[in-house]
């Protein structure tokens, strides 16, 4: 019995911990964000352009949405959507800095693919091992 006492006190404190670390990224993200997109604002009227700036954006976006998915304890197939953008963002990120060398068509057919293959994921997950 005590076992159950110590397990659960477990995840009350590290319910706990996740709780203050999603309302200390609510206050900070907006704070991070509204700073790149100044700093990004000044530099395009100086020519330059640094697109890594947008990338840590939306990376930071989609790590706020990872830690709300944890806190808020979404079923793992609601987790798939923010993995398939991350999967996404990656992809496009890695075609425009380095190409990817296929045609518009055979990139069409990877998103396509890609979609088909997460979709997929995310019935099985839902139909097949959730809970709720």
């Amino acid at each position: 019995m005590a076992k159950v006492v110590n397990s659960s006190a477990k995840v009350a404190s590290s319910s706990k911990t996740s709780h203050k670390i999603m309302l200390y990224s609510v206050k900070v993200i907006p704070m991070i964000i509204s700073g790149i997109y100044l700093l990004n604002t000044i530099l395009s009227y100086f020519c330059i352009d640094l697109p890594c700036l947008s990338y840590i954006v939306q990376y930071l976006f989609l790590a706020f949405m990872y830690l709300a998915s944890y806190v808020f304890l979404f079923c793992r197939w609601h987790r798939m959507f923010i993995h398939y953008l991350l999967c996404i963002l990656t992809l496009n990120i890695v075609d425009y800095h380095f190409g990817i060398p296929v045609s518009d068509r055979g990139m069409l057919l990877i998103y396509c693919i890609l979609a088909g293959v997460f979709l997929f994921v995310i019935v099985y997950l839902k139909f097949y091992t959730c809970k709720h």
